[in-house]
């Protein structure tokens, strides 16, 4: 493929479903996805895949084939060009260039999302703009209905999560969030940057340990485990905030997003390749464990992203579940595919290990 260009309103209004689509939604979707290109006679994809996207011809012939035999022949412009390219999946058909092609391609999900959200909407997203004015509101907006945790919330929570978020102007410098405080807010960025840091016993001027920008959120923890601040947020620059109050927050998004699973169900998760993921402090492992869990402690899970594998299920667990189930929640809200154990390690006693 070669380099992608930017996509207009214009265009999108060419292709169904999105000609039906409000232009503000129209808008904030076209700044997210691009025009890509594909050389004559490379599959575009093929019969079998499993792949979620969504795509439409801009330029150039499309051969449809099923097997060895040719179902359909696209070209761009034309009635049929208009719908998605064979878009069942898995898919029934293979799609191959003919001639170099110019295609629109958009993450399945995110538009399934967000003509949902088009059309249960009893607001308009233009209504929202003098709220979030001059803060990057509709690019906060887009990116959070990107995330895989907005695509388990319903349309009617979205809604009201947006209309009872309040803003919150911040300067360069503030505390947002303090380690040690009761939890009451859950937090997304809408312009600006802020700084994780934790203070240890080593550490008094406190460990940093992230950086946030535009899109990011923090603050859910405490609201999921009733415990204390585990870290202090503060503002790298001058910016806006959304937050959502603690009742808000359990009801409209971890209810949703929070799945939780008994037992039996857990070990089948495993038994068919997921992982068991211990999130309490390491000497509480270290003492008595799932057999064959990983540890990442709930204050570190953030920092260790990156280590686990988005291809596998997590059965998360600890005593209780309230930290469990804030550590799923982050990696719901992160495109990971997790789960709670109810009822905590007693459920598990089958599998537990302890220390001799």
């Amino acid at each position: 493929m070669s380099d992608e260009r930017a996509v207009d309103v214009a265009l999108l209004r060419k292709f169904s479903p999105l000609a039906g689509m409000k232009k503000e939604n129209l808008v904030a979707l076209a700044r997210k996805v691009s025009i890509s290109q594909l050389p004559a006679n490379r599959l575009l994809f093929k019969e079998g895949d499993k792949d979620k996207r969504t795509y439409w011809l801009i330029a150039g012939l499309v051969e449809l084939r099923e097997g060895e035999r040719t179902v359909a022949m696209i070209r761009a412009g034309s009635p049929e060009a208009r719908n998605p390219l064979a878009a069942q999946s898995p898919r029934r058909l293979s799609a191959r260039a003919v001639d170099p092609i110019e295609y629109l391609a958009i993450d399945s999900e995110l538009l399934d999302m967000m003509i949902t959200w088009d059309q249960t909407g009893t607001y308009e997203v233009s209504e929202l703009k003098a709220q979030f004015e001059g803060s990057g509101g509709e690019d906060w907006m887009t990116t959070l209905l990107q995330t895989q945790a907005f695509h388990r919330i319903p349309p009617a929570n979205i809604q009201a999560i947006f209309m009872r978020m309040q803003r919150v102007l911040c300067r360069s410098g503030e505390t947002v969030i303090q380690q040690g405080a009761e939890g009451d807010f859950f937090y997304a960025i809408v312009s600006g940057k802020c700084v994780v840091t934790r203070e240890t016993p080593m550490n008094r001027g406190g460990l940093k340990l992230a950086e946030l920008g535009v899109g990011d959120t923090f603050g859910e923890e405490a609201l999921i485990s009733e415990a204390k601040r585990n870290a202090t947020v503060s503002m790298l620059t001058d910016g806006v905030l959304m937050r959502l109050n603690k009742q808000d927050f359990r009801e409209l998004m971890n209810e949703p997003l929070v799945q939780w699973i008994n037992y039996p169900e857990a070990r089948e998760v495993v038994t068919r390749g997921g992982r068991w993921l211990d999130v309490r402090l390491p000497s509480e492992h270290q003492n008595l464990a799932i057999e064959g869990s990983l540890n990442i402690p709930l204050y570190f899970i953030r920092l260790k992203l990156s280590t686990l594998d988005r291809a596998l299920k997590y059965v998360v667990y600890c005593d209780t579940g309230r930290r469990s189930s804030a550590a799923a929640f982050i990696l719901v809200e992160r495109g990971f595919d997790a789960y709670v154990l109810r009822g905590g390690l007693d459920s598990a006693e089958r599998d537990v290990r302890r220390s001799s």
